[in-house]
């Protein structure tokens, strides 16, 4: 019988999750937009928050959704819109899990060395544009 060894993978620190967060915000304002910005773990605990002035109030809240949305399937949100529909693979997800999922784009997971470590949501400007906020602030951790 072979054994399969599995390196650690540092987890997402609050350092991290820090840097996400500016480096979504930076993605915004260049772009204009106000934006909320969620990053979890991989358990889908709390590591960063921060809404800017400007947005509406829920943003807060639906961007702590797309990351949780994202974390669940390992998926961006935005790849999710048809599996969720009806006849869809994933149909029933957002009625399995006891926390509401939202799956406009906005929503990435996070991975390091090929591993899902996280995940971050953003919300304030369009969906397409809040994909790229959040593409970016992955393309800031390195």
């Amino acid at each position: 019988m072979s054994r399969t060894t599995r390196t650690a993978v540092a987890p997402l620190t609050t350092e991290d999750a820090d840097l996400l967060v500016a480096a979504a915000r930076t993605a915004a304002e260049a772009a204009g937009a106000a934006v909320s910005v969620t990053v979890l773990d991989a358990g889908g605990h709390l590591l960063a928050f921060r809404r800017d002035d400007r947005p509406v109030l829920i943003s807060g809240e639906t961007s702590a959704r797309k990351a949780y949305t994202a974390l669940q399937p390992d998926a961006p949100t935005a790849d999710l819109v048809d599996a969720v529909r009806p006849g869809g693979p994933f149909h029933t997800l957002p009625t399995v899990l006891d926390r509401p999922l939202l799956f406009p784009a906005g929503g990435l997971p996070v991975h390091r060395d090929g591993r899902l470590i996280g995940a971050i949501g953003v919300v304030g400007g369009a969906p397409d544009q809040d994909h790229g906020f959040a593409a970016a602030a992955l393309d800031a951790l390195v």
